[in-house]
């Protein structure tokens, strides 16, 4: 354990679809939707069925979401303090300019537990560079200006850095740091982390998600 928090641990786990990693969460983190649970940036809002119905609130400029907010444009939760015992807030804040303020939010309406996840933009974008040429998903510059896409590009490494840094920041116990990683061959995997040399280039590289479960005093 480092002096600012836990190790990282790794989970092997790819997701297919939208559907796919709220439910991963759900399984992974049942603590965090035991009460009344915040989603932020909902989406879909498929973990309205994977909590308590009374318990759930979505809010996002989505159709689905219970409450309606576009939170770059209003990044005020409009709810008390520490008013859910569980917020969860998955693969969002990389969309928002204002993600310091959308964090402080989240930290505010929490009152126990945090879940909050952050893409590894340099894994997505590692095949492209290489190869010098292609796309990266929510990157680039189309011809008609998109609907949504990412504020900020960043490594695993700094997502890391952000998240054990917020911890401090606002007084957070930091419970668990979980790499999430598509699964391979163990041999494809032991020769990635020859070639890395290192681990922070190995989930540079390789990792595709983080998870951080915060705790509140």
């Amino acid at each position: 354990m480092s002096a600012s928090g836990p190790g990282i641990t790794t989970s092997y786990v790819r997701f297919e679809t939208r559907q796919d990693r709220p439910r991963f969460l759900a399984q992974r983190y049942p603590d965090v939707f035991r009460g009344r649970v915040l989603d932020v940036g909902c989406d879909k809002a498929v973990l309205r069925g994977l909590c308590a119905p009374e318990r759930y609130v979505g809010i996002d400029f989505s159709p689905e979401a219970d409450v309606h907010q576009d939170l770059m444009a209003d990044g005020r939760l409009p709810f008390p303090d520490r008013s859910f015992e569980g917020v969860v807030c998955s693969d969002v804040l990389e969309h928002l300019e204002n993600l310091h303020q959308v964090f402080g939010e989240l930290v505010r309406v929490t009152r126990d537990h945090l879940l909050v996840t952050l893409p590894n933009n340099w894994n997505s974008a590692r095949r492209q560079l290489r190869r010098g040429k292609g796309s990266i998903a929510h990157y680039g510059l189309p011809l008609e200006k998109p609907l949504d896409r990412h504020r900020w590009f960043f490594s695993f490494t700094e997502a890391e850095a952000f998240l054990r840094g917020q911890s401090e920041r606002h007084g957070l116990t930091l419970v668990e740091l979980r790499a999430l990683e598509k699964p391979r061959a163990l041999v494809v995997r032991t020769a990635r982390r020859l070639l890395a040399a290192r681990p922070d280039r190995y989930r540079n590289l390789y990792t595709h998600t983080l998870a951080a479960h915060f705790r509140r005093a």
